[in-house]
Parts: structure tokens; sequence; C-alpha cells
């Protein structure tokens, strides 16, 4: 069995929640929160998350309008996507996140609110991973299959 490592991505203004997947593919987690400086240092950290786990891709999250449209925080985030392409040798793929930080939110209901702030957004990232881990496994690719093709979907 081949080992996977993917990194998921929730990108927002203020932090980027970092998520990883077991060696399997199967199941996505929470990694780490973080507090968003400045582009340099920001694509620093998440180099430093690929280097570490020996990421073969970078999945993030692509928030859409509700009725499937890209509005102007999809485009920042697209634009931080060819910002990371640029600095990093692993493909990078986008995933519709549409509520993904509410469904954190709901994971966490029962955490005091003080830790639910520090982990919402990782535990956004790890909904968006695994979101695309379970379309890779329903569509019955191989999340190997997936790696290999090496391409930056913008359209999805």
């Amino acid at each position: 069995m081949r080992v996977v490592s993917v990194l998921g991505l929730d990108v927002g203004s203020k932090r980027i929640g970092v998520a990883g997947c077991d060696p399997t593919g199967l199941i996505a987690s929470g990694l780490e929160t973080i507090v968003r400086c400045n582009l340099g240092a920001d694509l620093d950290a998440i180099r430093h998350w690929i280097e570490r786990r020996r990421a073969q891709a970078v999945v993030i999250g692509l928030p859409r309008n509700m009725n499937g449209s890209l509005g102007p925080q999809a485009h920042r985030i697209q634009h931080f996507g060819q910002q990371l392409a640029r600095v990093i040798d692993v493909p990078i793929d986008y995933v519709d996140e549409r509520l993904s930080t509410v469904q954190a939110g709901r994971a966490l209901q029962s955490v005091s609110a003080t830790r639910r702030k520090a982990l919402i957004d990782q535990q956004a990232a790890a909904i968006i991973l695994q979101q695309w881990l379970d379309i890779r496994r329903c569509q019955h690719r191989p999340t190997q299959e997936s790696l290999d093709e090496r391409h930056i979907d913008t359209e999805r």
C-alpha cells in the first residue's frame, strides 16, 4: 500500500486552518491554525507543513456562493492558491467549501468558546480535505491517481 499525504487548507482573512490525512488517505484531521501575518510568512508556514508531512498535494477550500458562482472571496482564495503554487512543488486542487465553517462550528459545539475559536479553522480544513478524499473514493479514483494528475483545478 502506498502512503498518501495531502494537506487541506481553509484560507480566511485572519487565519488559515491546516489539516492532514492519515497514511491511507481515508481520514482527515486538523493540524494547526496559522494566524495570518503577511503573504510571505503565510506561504512559509504552509511550505513548512508540506515539507514536514511530505505532502503530495494541497486541497484548498473555495467559498462558492450559494448559487455556485464565484464571488470576491473565492477570487481572493484563487489568487492565494496561485501565489502558493509559485513556491511549492506539489499540485493544488480546490473543493467547494460552502458551509464548512458552519459544519465545523456544529462539530465543536460542546467545546468552550475560547477553544472553539482556536480549533474552528483547522476543523473546517479537515472537513474540506475529508470532502476531497470522499469524492475520490466515491468516484473510484484512488487518491494516488488523483495526485499523479498534478494539475491546478480552478473550475470546481
